[in-house]
This record gives C-alpha cells, structure tokens and sequence, in this order.
C-alpha cells in the first residue's frame, strides 16, 4: 500500500512539472543602451520586453547581463560562463558601440562579434544581433564600416540581425538624455518595439 502511494505521488510529481514548464531563457549582453543607464531599471527595453515574454506559454525568462561600458571584448570574455550558467536558448548581442566611441579597429569587433555568435550558437542558442550606430562626426568612413561589421557577422553565421537598436529614438532629442547617446524612460518603449519584431520569431 506505502510504496503504491509513493508511486502514485511521484506520477503526479511528475505530471505537473510536465504541466507546467520552466521559464525558457533569453540572455542579454550588452552595454550601458542595455543596462538602463541614468533611468529606472524597470524602465528599461530589456525589462519591457520581459514583461511580455514572461507572459508567453511556455514562458520565457529574460537574464540581463549587460554592464555599462561593456566593449566587446569583455562582453567575448565573460560570454562563456553565461552561457554555461544559464544555457539561453535565445542570446542577444548589443555590443560595439563603446569600440566604435573610441575609435577600435573595427576588425577587432569583427573578430569578437564573429567568436561570441559562435560561441553562441555551439552552445545550441539562438542569436540576435543588435547593431548601433555613431554620432555623425565620426565621419562616413568609420559609420559606414561600423554598419558592415554587424552586417557581415550577422550573414556570416545566419542569425538575426536589428541594423539600428535606436531606429527613431537617436534622431528625437526629447527621446535622448543630455549626452546624446541614451535614451530616455520615454524613449525606452520605442527602443522595445524595435527590438520585438526581430526577437518574437526566435522565441
């Protein structure tokens, strides 16, 4: 009688972890544009969006480990424990825009770009990759191969790509804070709707 109790408990056990799945994952690597730099956290497109895939069935949970001033470099370094810590099945790369604020050798965020999508996707996640884009001054030369950089990783290895994370917002002075280079709690939600189309079919 005890152990056909046991054995009817374990079935239950079982039957509803089978009914309700754990969170899916989605991991966020990114700079000070990913880690709501100067506003309220929760105002921020990465917990907006999350709100939204926490309300899909099966949900998703949404892990952002975006650090301000992260370059790509670091965000290559730190890439592999994340990966094995958290096992997303979606990565979402936005980096490169504090290379490209300081001048780097745009082969060199090629480079890391190329091994963090790699890395990525060996370790069975899908990938979406967030381009940026630089104050005018930095000249036609350097944007144009900034803008190239992102496009050809992305080709490279299949994945999606968002050519311009602040599509609409950059260009909106009363979207951006005082230094021109972050959005605003008002202009975070822009920056949501941009990312969502490119993120859903992923998800």
């Amino acid at each position: 009688m005890r152990r056909c109790l046991i054995l009817l408990l374990f079935l239950w056990c079982a039957s509803a972890a089978a009914a309700s799945p754990s969170p899916r994952t989605v991991l966020v690597l990114g700079d000070s544009l990913s880690a709501a730099h100067n506003i309220p956290v929760e105002a921020g497109w990465v917990h907006l969006l999350e709100a939204r895939t926490s309300d899909m069935e099966p949900a998703w949970a949404v892990v952002n480990a975006s650090i301000s001033g992260e370059t790509s470099l670091s965000g290559r370094n730190r890439l592999p424990a994340l990966l094995e810590k958290y096992k997303p099945g979606v990565v979402v790369i936005e980096l490169g825009a504090n290379d490209g604020l300081r001048g780097l050798p745009l082969a060199k965020l090629g480079e890391n770009l190329d091994a963090m999508i790699a890395a990525s996707v060996k370790a069975g996640s899908k990938v979406l990759l967030l381009g940026i884009e630089l104050p005018i001054n930095y000249g036609p030369q350097y944007r144009d191969g900034l803008r190239a950089v992102y496009r050809d990783a992305a080709a490279k290895h299949r994945v999606a790509l968002l050519p311009f994370l602040l599509d609409g917002v950059a260009t909106d002075p009363s979207l951006m804070q005082d230094d021109g280079l972050h959005p605003t709690a008002k202009g975070e939600p822009r920056v949501a709707e941009n990312v969502w189309p490119a993120l859903k079919p992923l998800l």
